[in-house]
């Protein structure tokens, strides 16, 4: 019976394994430090096999560097020790929704995510800090773990928040920007699906250095567009040189081959220039020049209109745009507009129901169409009940900025995964609970934001993490009195990042004696729920987080055993600390995809073997774990 390995994917061994199978005469075995055989990348033939195509040493090439890029990417693909505990208390409609919350910082929450939504989220969308000196908030260290790091180098407070302002006397003002960008953007691409797509708001201070990154992590290939907005509706006077008056938003696919965008609806100024004046049943139609600059050489000819006046060719410098043969036909079809007397220049005939149900979407945004930073305080202030005005964000987005994105980007009748990992005060979750109530939407939300401090607390919340669920709180519930009810999800199940759930045991040799070894068997911390296992567990066999679990009560023997089940049984756990073969039994007669139990109650190798047992001869096709 094997044991779930209980730590984030190591992503070093999914790229040796890509290696693999584009070059396998590549991928040999050496030993680790503690002597155990391990798969690794024979450098020597994989230069061999790339011959020619490779760059090193000194030898100039095209690249973004910066102190720290290595490291940064190391931390990109370091597993974790640590595992999503939910918060059942503090969720709303845990038990039936399928948008998940996360607290903690949005690196360990990449990480935590890669194997249940690898290549599943269909849209990003991040608003990450602007790097202006003042407001960056980083907590990332490469060589210690978060805490160790923090503890040494005196950025945490008395009660153990940290807050670093990346000010510009700092010498690593743009270095330590990006080395907490790129490992982020390197795992955000791996969530993304085939055709899904990021949008990436952020202002002049680091644009440059983003779309080189962008270019670097997603291939310079995949870029789509640099949106401007305008973010402002009138200019600063008091700007020292120039009022700043828009933001940009990158864009790129995961395959730029793979992804469109929608088109953006017609408005009603567009639909108004399509008229039906001579009443063709076909309907309303708008009226295009016939003449176009582009050499045609069959599109020389002279034209006889309805009237009897003769036209000797297209104006000087123009072409009709189709031959002789092709304008009579259009001509007999009804498709040329002559004018109403007969006598006109013609023009072709361009039918309403013919045309394209939108509009190609264009890289300018004006805030009469996306909203501005003041609706977006105006928005944040009508769903959170702030005392402290303080308390109050400057660079949060405005709703109508994030459904636009949406619009583009996803689908109402697809249950698509859009994932925010800069959430901050909950804009993105907001505008998808919103987008799906005006259309009717599938769309599910995954937000990610660390639990960081407010200057002044508020009566119900200190945090922006609170911010954000007090916001999402009361959308949902204006939402479902707008709705009078009904079946649409306004719920999130909030999980917080947590060290695993496995109790430290490691000891090193000089301090273990025999009388220690029967308490280093790795056991569960003590205080840690069934619930919390099932999560881990959920994420150690990649599933979604968002799956319905049904909590049972089994009763043996005055006691009671909790079993959950997952998702019409694609997952049974019990995590009791003594399981008998009865409860084995009543589990594996349920015939689930997956079985997992705590290693612990099983009090004899016997009974692990029987159980193993049980399972060949009642359920043969279940996977059987333990923890």
């Amino acid at each position: 019976m094997d044991k779930l390995k209980m730590h984030s994917p190591d992503l070093t061994q999914r790229n040796i394994d890509a290696i693999a199978e584009l070059f396998p005469t590549v991928v040999t075995e050496t030993v680790d430090t503690d002597g155990r055989p391990v798969r690794t990348v024979d450098f020597d033939a994989l230069r061999q096999e790339l011959s020619d195509h490779i760059a090193e040493g000194p030898q100039e090439r095209y690249q973004l560097d910066w102190p720290g890029k290595r490291a940064a990417a190391f931390a990109a693909n370091a597993p974790i020790a640590k595992t999503l505990r939910p918060v059942r208390e503090e969720s709303v409609d845990f038990d039936t929704t399928k948008n998940l919350f996360i607290e903690g910082d949005n690196l360990d929450a990449l990480k935590l995510l890669q194997e249940s939504y690898l290549g599943k989220v269909k849209l990003i969308y991040i608003d990450p800090p602007y790097n202006t000196g003042g407001d960056f908030i980083y907590d990332d260290d490469f060589s210690d773990n978060t805490d160790d790091y923090l503890e040494k180098s005196g950025q945490t407070d008395a009660i153990g928040q940290r807050l670093v302002a990346n000010t510009e006397a700092n010498g690593r003002f743009h270095s330590d920007w990006l080395s907490m960008m790129y490992p982020r953007l390197k795992l955000a691409r791996n969530l993304l699906r085939p055709d899904g797509a990021i949008f990436i708001s952020i202002d002049d201070h680091e644009v440059d250095n983003l779309r080189r990154l962008g270019d670097e992590v997603f291939g310079e290939q995949n870029f789509v567009a640099q949106v401007i907005w305008q973010k402002v509706y009138s200019p600063k006077s008091s700007a020292r040189w120039f009022s700043e008056d828009h933001d940009y938003i990158l864009v790129y696919a995961r395959n730029a081959e793979s992804w469109l965008p929608n088109l953006m609806p017609q408005t009603k100024e567009m639909l108004a220039r399509y008229k039906n004046p001579d009443n063709d049943p076909r309907g309303p139609w708008k009226a295009s020049d016939l003449a176009a600059r582009n050499r045609y050489d069959a599109g020389v000819y002279p034209i006889t209109t309805p009237s009897g006046r003769v036209i000797a060719g297209p104006p000087k410098g123009n072409y009709w745009r189709f031959s002789e043969e092709k304008f009579r036909a259009l001509d007999a079809d009804g498709r040329i507009w002559w004018g109403a007397d007969g006598g006109n220049v013609p023009a072709v005939k361009r039918f309403l129901s013919e045309v394209k149900a939108g509009k190609t979407p264009q890289t300018l945004w004006f805030y009469k169409d996306v909203g501005h930073t003041q609706d977006a305080k105006k928005t944040l202030l009508k769903y959170v009940p702030f005392e402290h005005t303080e308390n109050v964000l400057n660079s949060v987005k405005p709703i109508e900025l994030i459904q636009r994105i949406l619009h583009l980007a996803t689908d109402p009748g697809e249950e698509h995964i859009i994932l925010d990992f800069f959430s901050g005060s909950g804009t993105t979750a907001h505008a998808v609970l919103k987008k799906n109530a005006e259309d009717g939407g599938n769309r599910r939300f995954i937000a990610v934001q660390i639990d960081e401090p407010l200057a002044t607390p508020e009566p119900t919340f200190n945090s922006i993490l609170g911010m954000s669920l007090a916001r999402l709180r009361n959308v949902s519930a204006e939402i479902r009195e707008t709705l009078g009810g009904g079946e649409q999800d306004m719920g999130y199940r909030l999980a917080k990042v947590d060290s695993s759930n496995l109790a430290d045991v490691q000891r090193t040799a000089e301090v273990t004696s025999q009388d220690l070894l029967s308490e280093l068997v790795p056991s569960v911390k003590a205080d840690r729920t069934g619930e919390d296992l099932l999560f881990q567990v959920l994420l150690d066999w990649g599933l979604d987080l968002s799956l319905p679990i049904i909590r049972e009560a089994s009763r043996e023997r005055e006691r009671e055993r909790e079993i959950f089940r997952v998702a019409d049984d694609a997952l049974i756990a019990c995590f009791s600390e003594e399981v008998s073969a009865d409860v084995v039994t009543e589990i594996a007669n349920l015939r689930p995809l997956r079985a997992v139990f705590r290693d612990s109650a099983f009090k004899s190798d016997a009974e692990r073997i029987n159980a193993e047992q049980l399972f060949r001869e009642l359920s043969p096709g279940t996977e059987v774990r333990t923890v």
